[in-house]
């Protein structure tokens, strides 16, 4: 299959939706961002690449470093990361305090806000630092990447610090409960600077191309995850991904996948390949509008559905 033709039908058949939706503007550094971007990469497990639009324009990856900051949390605690955080979906929107409240401040999967909160504050108890656990998640991001120029967007991550309110109120509520370990201020401060990193589509599908080969690179063959593993993070990523649109998202597109605020899109296909998209308009869950749609078409057209 000519997976670049591919690329280009849906790249003609997304350009009606353009600007439909509503870019982030809850963070004021997001909220100027041209609507009318598009771009989608795809890098097989042979280490071959395809892609189209604007794919070198880089962008906060936001909820997309969850992913990576999950594995990192998984690797070193294993079953023992469930007692702080669950992995049902929550059918509730990314940054709810009432369900958080309701269930005695253990976040239902580490893709909410609340949840990634708990997973930074594990890695920071891990390695005895902010500046340090955050150190390790951008370190493994260049290492998945195999790219040592990936950098932080500080502006992103300053108008994040200001405007910070509801995940101050979730970190304070689970700590009140006993699940927060470490500073609050510590503890959103790593997760912000997460948030800020920032990618193109060509460096975040190859950045999650170790989920399509049960947890090793298979162009590095270096090892991040042991299969079962991996094969946990997809299944989160398949039913908590996407936030209150999960469903939706696996019954359109049918793979494992991760949003972010930002536009962007990752969805991986075991054993064949990984897949980011941007498009900085969000339809009503916070997820990508168009990105959303350009998934669709591709596991339409491939057949590479997981289903």
């Amino acid at each position: 299959m000519n997976y670049q033709d591919v690329l280009k039908e849906i790249h003609d058949e997304i350009k009606p939706l353009l600007g439909k939706g509503q870019v982030a503007d809850y963070i004021p550094a997001l909220a100027k961002i041209d609507p009318m971007q598009f771009a989608m990469s795809i890098t097989c497990n042979d280490g071959s690449t395809y892609n189209i639009g604007s794919v070198e324009e880089k962008f906060s990856i936001q909820s997309i470093s969850k992913v990576f900051s999950f594995t990192i949390a998984l690797s070193i605690y294993r079953k023992e990361l469930w007692k702080r955080v669950g992995r049902e979906p929550s059918g509730n929107p990314f940054n709810s305090l009432v369900q958080l409240e309701y269930e005695a401040g253990k976040p239902r999967n580490p893709f909410i806000n609340a949840g990634a909160l708990v997973i930074s504050d594990t890695i920071i108890s891990h390695h005895g630092s902010s500046d340090k656990a955050f150190k390790e998640i951008f370190s493994f991001i260049k290492d998945s990447s195999d790219n040592e120029n990936i950098e932080v967007d500080m502006h992103v991550a300053d108008s994040e610090m200001a405007n910070s309110h509801r995940n101050r109120a979730l970190s304070n509520l689970m700590k009140s409960f006993g699940n927060l370990d470490n500073e609050v201020d510590d503890v959103i401060q790593s997760y912000f600077k997460q948030c800020s990193i920032s990618m193109n589509t060509k460096e975040l599908s190859r950045a999650v191309l170790y989920l399509a080969n049960s947890g090793t690179d298979p162009i590095t063959n270096k090892g991040f995850l042991n299969p079962s593993q991996a094969k946990r993070i997809n299944s989160v990523m398949l039913t908590c991904g996407h936030y209150d649109a999960s469903g939706d998202f696996a019954y359109r597109v049918g793979l494992p996948g991760k949003s972010g605020v930002g536009g962007g899109i990752v969805a991986v296909v075991p054993g064949k390949m990984s897949i980011a998209v941007f498009s900085p308009a969000l339809n009503e869950q916070g997820n990508s509008l168009v990105g959303t749609k350009a998934l669709e078409l591709f596991t339409t057209k491939t057949g590479l559905s997981i289903f």
